[in-house]
């Protein structure tokens, strides 16, 4: 008699990047069958926007365990230990080994436009459990398929879905009329395209986390290279003092130096600082000097060529602008589960057991518990959210976090309750990389700060900076929290 029985259905991974990959490694360690989608033609499709960014974190603390076990027998050398890659190189000597490693378990341009029960919307309840999911895709050629998985884990991040200018969390009046002069993205100072336009041009970076800090040290670089190159620094919050980290006390040293970094550009006379500011609306005008309410200088004298203007709620104006970059975090999508049963915090839009845990008011980096399947679960069994887009709209992720957090859920989903619940992950212990601050608080001494308090957590590409001292390498960091 012929064995007719359906083969086991997959688990289904969204996202190749390093959280899915490393997902798709520990199931398959533990005799699950992942399948990973990739909506890019490649892994890493969002690592590879922000590729000439440094990472903050080392090498050491980027590569997950069970997928380093996956890669040594195909002849791969682990990178130097010690070594901060940039994006491009982790995708590049990592996340795309890994990926092919994982051979036809990874299917590219594949974009997820939903996920459901089979046969059930959110409201019915008969039968639900039994039910596998039904996942529903579209291809880069507008084709649509479905299939069907076991369980789904959601690793497909946030980079997609960065926060708007404006400071009520809509984009600001004119944001999407001018996005041509908007980006969401740290300038690439060693691209010709960037370069020509930010090069002898004024940029307002919005933003006091490590991303923003970034966009200011890298325009800091090309005023040296391109003479009227300037920026403005726009802050929501009241104080500067914070923003800068922690300098030689971060655990993370190469976050640390980002700090120091960006304070001698402030001090060096390259950037503008503008706190309690918040954006209401973006504005084109003709004429006009440079500054805030219009008050040109000798550095940028009053012109006839149409500028944009930032508008806060309170009235005041920061004009003659040519672009604007935003850098003030990422929110996730959860449109695609929309027909399942997520639990969300009101807030965060982090799972409900998670976000006590990562709150950034409360909470930096280094200060968040490990956690897994037990803190990412939803009331749909078998659906977890992980890597940055678990924790919603806090800034607090690092990449080990979310090895961890996949090595837990592939336990829990394998059966294996004990492993699941063991704690296997050491952070660095600084408080340097956290909370909002005082977020109203009076101005205080731009440059000469000894708070070692921080404010973000992302991370830094060796450039050579000159600001009042001798050239020297410094790390220049990343897009997001998520490393």
């Amino acid at each position: 008699m012929t064995d007719t029985a359906a083969p086991p259905l997959p688990t289904l991974v969204i996202g190749a990047g390093p959280i899915g990959l490393a997902a798709a490694a520990h199931l398959l360690e533990r005799g699950q069958d992942p399948l990973v989608v990739e909506r890019g033609p490649h892994a890493a499709t969002s690592v590879r926007a922000w590729g000439h960014v440094r990472l903050f974190s080392r090498w050491s603390e980027l590569v997950d365990p069970a997928a380093a076990r996956l890669l040594e027998p195909t002849g791969w050398t682990a990178p130097d230990g010690d070594g901060y890659p940039t994006g491009a190189e982790w995708a590049e000597l990592y996340l795309q080994p890994l990926a092919d490693a994982l051979g036809d378990r990874v299917s590219y341009g594949s974009a997820v436009t939903g996920v459901a029960r089979r046969g059930r919307d959110r409201v019915v309840d008969s039968g639900r459990s039994e039910q596998p999911f039904t996942v529903h895709l579209r291809s880069a050629d507008g084709g649509e398929r479905r299939l069907q998985a076991r369980a789904v884990v959601d690793a497909s991040g946030t980079f997609t879905t960065p926060n708007p200018l404006g400071s009520d969390g809509y984009p600001a009046a004119g944001e999407r009329s001018e996005s041509e002069h908007v980006s969401y993205l740290v300038p690439d100072i060693d691209d010709p395209a960037d370069v020509a336009r930010y090069g002898g041009r004024r940029t307002a970076v919005v933003g006091s986390g490590h991303s923003a800090l970034t966009a200011l040290v890298a325009l800091a670089i090309l005023a040296e290279r391109v003479p009227g190159t300037t920026a403005v620094w726009v802050l929501r919050r009241g104080a500067v003092g914070s923003v800068f980290g922690g300098g030689d006390a971060d655990e993370l040293p190469a976050r640390g130096a980002l700090g120091v970094r960006a304070r001698e550009a402030v001090a060096a006379g390259h950037i503008e600082v503008v706190t309690g500011f918040r954006t209401e609306a973006l504005e084109r005008r003709s004429g006009g000097g440079a500054g805030v309410d219009g008050a040109g200088d000798a550095g940028h004298p009053a012109t006839s060529a149409p500028t944009l203007t930032l508008v806060s709620e309170d009235g005041r104006r920061i004009e003659g602008l040519d672009e604007v970059v935003g850098l003030t975090g990422f929110r996730p999508d959860h449109s695609v589960m929309s027909e399942l049963r997520l639990g969300l915090d009101a807030r965060l839009e982090a799972p409900l057991a998670l976000a006590p845990l990562i709150d950034p008011n409360v909470h930096s980096c280094g200060t968040v518990y490990p956690h897994g399947a037990a803190e990412l679960a939803h009331d749909e069994e078998g659906v977890f959210v992980v890597g940055m887009k678990s924790y919603g709209r806090a800034p607090t992720f690092l990449a080990m976090t979310g090895y961890e957090q996949v090595r837990s859920v592939a336990a829990a989903l394998a059966g294996d309750d004990a492993a699941a619940r063991r704690v296997e992950l050491t952070l660095p212990e600084t408080g340097v990389c956290g909370g909002a601050g005082l977020f109203d608080a009076d101005d205080s001494l731009l440059a000469g700060s000894t708070d070692s308090a921080g404010g973000g957590c992302c991370a830094p590409a060796p450039a050579l900076l000159q600001i009042g001292s001798p050239a020297r390498e410094v790390p220049v960091p990343a897009q997001s929290c998520n490393a």
